[in-house]
């Protein structure tokens, strides 16, 4: 797999599993708490070959998405769901535990940011299709996370994130039917 844009993960062992998986060059932030030379290579980074960027689906992972994103504008973002980065043993979570095809996978289906949303979905719209306040939201908001591939997401930040990922509302549509199918 060729990629041209530089990937940005959390640590030395997700290096290691982007370089077998993908053979993808990588910058590491050692953490959550990126420092201003970290942020400063991912800015060269992302002037240069542009950044994907490719974290745990835990909460340091969406705290670093979220700096880099607000450091860094117009980066990429790859995402993986949780049942794929759990360790064989269990004991852990994180991008180093995936398979290496669905690591592939996950970077042939990277999100670019845009806050000019495509078009405006509204929250009723949400409401209506159980994806908040229902019993059910938190399982239907992470399933539809999993088929748009846009990463775990609350009920209060689903409407942002769909429309910053320019998810359009037939798109919408097409994963909610499959939602309800899988339901029945």
């Amino acid at each position: 797999m060729n990629i041209k844009e530089i990937i940005v993960v959390e640590g030395k062992s997700d290096t290691v599993a982007l370089k077998r998986a993908a053979g993808a060059d990588t910058i590491e932030t050692n953490g959550s708490a990126i420092d201003e030379k970290t942020l400063i290579r991912i800015r060269h980074a992302q002037e240069t070959r542009g950044v994907i960027v490719f974290t745990d689906p835990d909460y340091p992972g969406r705290r670093i998405r979220a700096i880099i994103e607000e450091n860094v504008p117009g980066v990429k973002h790859a995402f993986l769901e949780k049942k794929l980065t759990i360790a064989k043993n269990g004991q852990g979570l994180g991008i180093e535990h995936a398979a290496d095809e669905d690591i592939r996978a996950a970077l042939r289906s990277v999100y670019t940011v845009d806050d000019q949303p495509v078009v405006d979905i509204p929250l009723s719209d949400l409401i209506t299709a159980r994806l908040i306040g229902h019993p059910d939201a938190k399982r239907r908001r992470e399933r539809l996370s999993e088929l748009l591939q846009i990463g775990p997401v609350n009920g209060k930040g689903l409407k942002k994130r769909l429309e910053m990922f320019r998810i359009s509302y037939d798109r919408l549509g097409e994963v909610l039917r499959v939602l309800d199918k899988e339901e029945k």
